[in-house]
């Protein structure tokens, strides 16, 4: 691989990184970070997946591709949606109680950070990295080495998003008791942005 192919791949690597890094802020502003867990599984995940879609778009060539792409946004919107409308829930759930137990005069345990479960997890990485399908295709007509450029995809994307968690772990104190719900409207406003992306590149 050329110096010019490299800053190309690492390029798209950084644009398609985008939505996992806002996605692993989130995550780190809403869950109980402690140590490097979360950081190393959020960033290996979303690096598999964002490795993963370019190949399996390499493999399956320019017809499935065409066939996803009028399907991804909208299967990116459906996923991040039913995450963060149910983070956004579960936070507005526990403000009330929160703001019940404080008018009271009750003493309230923070039960806002759940630990991350596995469909969630992969459901967010299905999500960030659908639109991905097509770079696969485009490697191949462009004749760039596909193994070469989904390590520097996967690399950059793992780096971008352990990253991430720990600036949303930094930047969850400044959002209280209202960050679950945050990072769930995050969510939705980043499926409705992959959507409307997609529609207006199809008008």
């Amino acid at each position: 691989m050329s110096w010019a192919e490299f800053i190309t791949v690492f390029g798209i690597a950084v644009g398609l990184s985008m939505d996992a890094f806002a996605v692993s802020v989130t995550q780190g502003a809403c869950r109980e970070i402690h140590g490097h867990r979360y950081p190393l599984i959020i960033g290996i995940t979303f690096g598999l997946f964002q490795a993963g879609m370019p190949l399996l778009g390499y493999l399956a060539g320019a017809t499935f591709s065409t066939y996803i792409q009028h399907l991804d946004h909208w299967i990116a919107l459906s996923l991040l949606a039913v995450i963060g409308l149910k983070m956004f829930l579960d936070g507005l759930v526990d403000y009330r109680r929160k703001k019940r137990a404080k008018s009271l005069g009750e003493i309230c345990e923070d039960v806002c950070h759940t630990d991350l479960r596995l469909h969630d997890l992969i459901m967010m990485g299905i999500a960030t990295s659908i639109d991905a399908l097509a770079v696969g295709v485009t490697f191949g007509m462009l004749g760039v080495g596909i193994w070469l450029s989904i390590l520097i995809i996967g690399l950059t994307t793992f780096v971008l998003s352990a990253f991430g968690v720990h600036i949303g772990k930094k930047a969850g104190p400044l959002l209280g008791d209202t960050m679950e719900m945050t990072g769930g409207i995050v969510l939705i406003a980043l499926g409705l942005k992959i959507m409307v992306e997609h529609l207006v590149q199809g008008i």
